[in-house]
């Protein structure tokens, strides 16, 4: 078996054939004639909240994305408006800071159910706005002061403050430890120094978490490094740069991909950038600490990046059904015939396998467990993202290589999971590897 091979192997077996058509048939014609994949097994309030979203990404999301894709331009102020207004800003973040999480416990599946409709929308454009003040919100509820909680958390959660975070170097990306941008004590605050990359939304975003070294011993490795929260003006242009009065200087200019177009990747350099005392996260207390607060947004960062895997691949299966219904090969709908019928079964019971586990994982974050398992499905998404995407422009023939179809815009998109987030590899060999080695090694 591979990373694909979900269904039981008897049903694959060669003395099973007929059976295993019958089978992927059937799951075919249901998904046809009930006209939706499955339930997603959600309660009252989370199902609000998918057709609250669903809705929002068909009526605004969507009719930007192919022009924000094919352009690689800034998303509408339309879509980031109207996020601001239902609140999605504020996911992540308790009632008592003005978001809309329940301040008694978690609730990383209302996470999930928007992200997973907003991705279905489009990745790049509202899939992956609540990303950034997700890591934020949790580095500073993990390690801000009070006074640092009561001043950004609001912010954040209103949008009046976009988020962008700032770890990955050009010599520095899955190796978070060996982070060498440094942050220096200079009158009153701290001035940076270094360049970062990889920063999606730093053009647009006005509050930047940056993960500095601190401190100048080496050896002190992920202990040496701290966040600062610095402030900067919005841009919606690929470049950007600003002067502070006292002098300091940060410029970005956002780096070309294949896909995940609209909040813009950027490299971005400091120097001499100045930020006040108290925007160090933590204060003096949270000195040598931000690898471990940064860690903390990382793991909700991740389980939402299966989330957004999910609408991707939800868009995708969607596209090659409709197209299998429209498309006649050999005088017959191309949906008719049983390879067609396995593929689009087998896309649907893989997709659905995985939401259903990344629902279990948001549970466990809720009780402030289950962070190899947030790997785990963030590693087990981003590869079967690929493989989804990948048939479903298969299904679409020669037009599936074509702009003139959103399918090949989601095999793009799907492409950048199993790296963003922490690459698979990482994740197989450092995080989930090494856990469960350390459970059974204890037990």
């Amino acid at each position: 078996g591979n990373v694909y091979d979900v269904l039981p192997t008897r049903i694959l077996s060669p003395h099973n054939t007929d059976k295993a058509i019958q089978n992927y048939n059937e799951i075919a014609d249901k998904i046809v004639a009930k006209g939706h994949f499955g339930a997603y097994g959600l309660d009252d309030d989370h199902e609000m909240f998918r057709e609250t979203f669903k809705k929002f990404a068909e009526d605004v999301v969507m009719p930007h994305a192919e022009h924000v894709h094919r352009h690689d331009d800034i998303i509408p102020e339309d879509i980031i408006g109207g996020l601001k207004d239902m609140g999605c800003f504020g996911l992540c973040i308790p009632e008592s800071y003005g978001g809309i999480q329940p301040n008694d416990k978690p609730d990383n599946l209302s996470m999930l159910v928007v992200t997973e409709e907003l991705s279905r929308g489009g990745l790049g454009i509202a899939g992956s706005l609540i990303t950034r003040p997700e890591i934020m919100s949790k580095a500073l509820l993990k390690g801000g002061t009070q006074e640092q909680k009561d001043k950004w958390l609001p912010l954040l959660a209103s949008g009046e403050r976009m988020a962008g975070i700032m770890v990955t170097e050009p010599n520095y990306g899955s190796d978070v430890a060996g982070v060498s941008v440094t942050a220096k004590p200079a009158n009153g605050g701290w001035v940076i120094n270094g360049v970062k990359t990889w920063c999606t939304f730093a053009g647009y975003a006005n509050l930047l978490l940056i993960l500095c070294r601190t401190e100048s011993d080496p050896s002190l490795k992920h202990k040496g490094l701290s966040i600062l929260l610095a402030e900067k003006p919005s841009f919606t242009g690929h470049e950007f740069t600003y002067t502070q009065p006292e002098g300091g200087k940060i410029e970005g200019k956002a780096i070309g991909t294949i896909g995940y177009r609209g909040m813009h990747s950027f490299e971005v350099s400091f120097d001499n950038y100045f930020v006040p005392a108290e925007n160090l996260l933590g204060g003096e207390e949270g000195r040598g600490k931000g690898f471990y607060f940064q860690m903390e947004g990382f793991a909700g960062g991740r389980i939402q990046t299966a989330a957004r895997a999910h609408g991707v691949m939800q868009a995708a299966l969607e596209a090659a059904l409709r197209y299998a219904q429209e498309r006649a090969v050999f005088q017959k709908p191309i949906y008719e015939y049983n390879l067609t019928k396995y593929k689009i079964a087998r896309m649907a019971v893989i997709l659905q396998a995985s939401r259903q586990f990344a629902n279990h994982v948001a549970n466990l974050l809720d009780d402030h467990k289950g962070q190899m398992e947030a790997t785990l499905i963030k590693f087990y998404a981003s590869k079967v993202a690929e493989w989804v995407t990948r048939e479903a422009m298969q299904i679409h023939g020669g037009m599936g290589y074509a702009e003139e179809y959103a399918v090949s815009r989601y095999f793009v998109d799907a492409r950048v999971f199993s790296i963003f987030e922490g690459a698979e590899e990482v994740m197989a060999l450092r995080v989930i590897a090494k856990s469960l080695m350390d459970q059974y090694a204890a037990g």
